[in-house]
């Protein structure tokens, strides 16, 4: 040994490094419990070896070394385990926010509480049904009054529950957009953070990564993230394919808010120029959703699917068009299917209380402006074919009616007769629509029931009662415009409850499998990275017993170097 006490120095050495290596397994075993927290694993090297002299082709070469050292505490992650954890999760939180969103919608109709929605068309019909036999029963046209009353306050209750509850997305939406835009800033400064620190090569900022890694799987349960670390140990991270942070700055996302509903739909702040409303949307909601495109991963991306950009009318179920701006979103397509199904109970009761005919002759008649207008293919009172109330009155009282617009404008046509010209609904004056703000039980029937028509205008009994009833046995509504199979108003409703039920099966079978894949997957990352008590209690054993040696060694040396100097003496 060239230096008497170079063994003392291979025992500090051994003393020395297994505290540290106790030291990392109380530290892992402290946080064994910690959300996030990836474990340490001390790496031994050895130190410099001194030579002795150089060896030659007969000797082998003389060196001594000074001990052990820490090679590396590793801080172990799988990359692909990683990427493949936050890409599921991302895809666990779309199909679980729109099962969450669909069994709401399906608690709002009351289904599992006695199908009261449905009941209230029932009972309308029920209603219709004890008329029929006594059309001039007072009390059985009460019956009828009353039960229009409750499924037009049903549905509109119905449909402001919807609307609320797309109010309360829309609050959520904002929330997320929040708390990612809060993630972004924070992993922004841990990158800085983990750059100073890291700089010198001589140290991993553990706590540091372990916070960002947590923050970059919370981030993918928002969205599609892509992410790629330098060599320096900076981040950077693409969401929803755009650059959100790189090593300028992390780039918060705005919220454009409408004017008429209040939504909130996210924008790229540094690609939008807000002054000339010229906006680049984060979320493409246009494109299909696929798997196989990975465009079904996000959580904010699945509610402002289903929210929508508005309220939905029956308007939107008029044509492919209209349906095609509605389609996969949950709330404004049960609204529109609402309405739709109201608005056809209403339009065909009133029809059948109040029938048209169009006119087919050149008959023209002067309008409040002196105006010559024709009344050839306009729809007017079918007078000669409709039932009249206890008063024999024209034109017959509708059952519903719309909010500041009668059913009928009376004129008198230059061939002498009376016309009762029928008001059309007009998509751009809301006023002339049977919309649910729009419509209204007859005040004129609230006061004298027997208004209510029910018999022939030379007092004869007229079949009205034939006609309500068949109304329920008609076969006139689909769901959408690509349905093609026609239903009744109930058989119409029954698809509407099934397809929302279908289609929350489907999301919650979606969603409970990806979340059975995604603790499969952190399962494997556990085995990585996770802390097991047991093992840890190993390794500590282990370093304790070589803490132990190096200590009895270095006592050894002592002990030996004591007796050689004193037997100098």
């Amino acid at each position: 040994m060239g230096n008497g006490f170079g063994s003392l120095y291979i025992g500090a050495s051994g003393l020395q490094n297994a505290q540290y290596a106790l030291n990392t397994t109380a530290n892992n075993l402290a946080n064994v419990n910690t959300t996030g927290y990836v474990r340490q694993q001390v790496r031994f090297a050895d130190k410099t070896y001194n030579k002795l002299k150089d060896p030659n082709k007969n000797v082998n070469m003389q060196q001594y070394g000074l001990g052990v050292s820490i090679g590396d505490v590793v801080h172990a992650r799988d990359i692909f385990l990683d990427k493949s954890y936050r890409q599921e999760n991302g895809r666990k939180g779309f199909y679980t926010s729109f099962y969450e969103i669909t069994d709401y919608v399906q608690d709002l109709f009351q289904e599992l509480n006695g199908e009261q929605f449905k009941q209230s068309v029932s009972d309308l019909h029920q209603a219709f049904q004890e008329l029929e036999p006594n059309m001039d029963n007072s009390t059985q046209q009460n019956l009828v009054l009353e039960k229009a009353d409750l499924l037009l306050s049903r549905t509109k209750s119905l449909y402001d529950d919807m609307k609320s509850y797309q109010s309360n997305i829309n609050e959520q939406i904002k929330d997320d957009v929040d708390r990612v835009n809060k993630i972004g800033n924070r992993i922004y400064e841990l990158n800085l953070q983990i750059q100073k620190v890291e700089a010198g090569g001589q140290e991993t900022a553990m706590t540091l990564r372990d916070e960002r890694d947590n923050l970059l799987d919370e981030l993918g349960g928002y969205g599609s993230v892509s992410i790629k670390e330098d060599a320096t140990g900076f981040t950077y991270v693409d969401f929803e394919s755009t650059p959100f942070i790189d090593d300028n700055k992390c780039y918060n996302i705005g919220l454009q808010e409408d004017k008429e509903t209040g939504f909130y739909t996210p924008y790229w702040t540094q690609l939008s120029d807000v002054d000339k409303q010229q906006y680049v949307r984060v979320f493409k909601k246009n494109e299909v959703i696929s798997t196989d495109l990975n465009t079904d991963v996000g959580s904010i991306k699945a509610k402002l699917l289903a929210r929508g950009d508005g309220y939905g009318t029956y308007q939107d179920l008029e044509s492919e068009e209209a349906y095609d701006r509605i389609s996969g979103c949950t709330m404004m397509e049960t609204e529109a299917q609402v309405s739709a199904l109201l608005h056809n109970i209403v339009t065909k009761i009133n029809d059948a209380y109040c029938p048209n005919k169009t006119v087919d002759t050149d008959v023209t008649y002067t309008d409040a402006d002196g105006n010559q207008v024709s009344l050839k293919g306009k729809k007017v009172l079918d007078a000669a074919n409709c039932a009249v109330g206890e008063d024999g009155q024209l034109p017959p009282r509708e059952l519903f009616t719309r909010v500041g617009m009668d059913r009928y404008t009376k004129v008198t046509g230059d061939d002498g007769n009376t016309y009762y010209v029928y008001n059309e609904e007009d998509e751009n004056d809301p006023t002339t629509l049977y919309s649910l703000n729009n419509i209204s039980i007859n005040k004129e029937l609230r006061k004298q029931i027997t208004l209510m028509p029910y018999k022939n205008q030379n007092g004869t009994d007229y079949p009205l009662g034939e006609k309500l009833m068949s109304l329920w046995n008609d076969k006139g509504m689909t769901l959408n415009p690509y349905d093609k199979k026609p239903r009744t108003f109930e058989g119409y409703y029954d698809k509407l409850i099934g397809q929302i039920g279908n289609d929350g099966s489907t999301f919650q079978s979606a969603s409970e499998t990806l979340t059975g894949a995604l603790s499969s997957i952190d399962n494997q990352r556990q085995q990585t990275m996770g802390v097991s008590s047991d093992e840890e209690l190993t390794h500590m054993i282990k370093f304790q017993s070589a803490y132990n040696a190096s200590s009895r060694f270095m006592t050894v040396i002592s002990q030996m170097t004591e007796l050689i100097v004193t037997g100098l003496k």
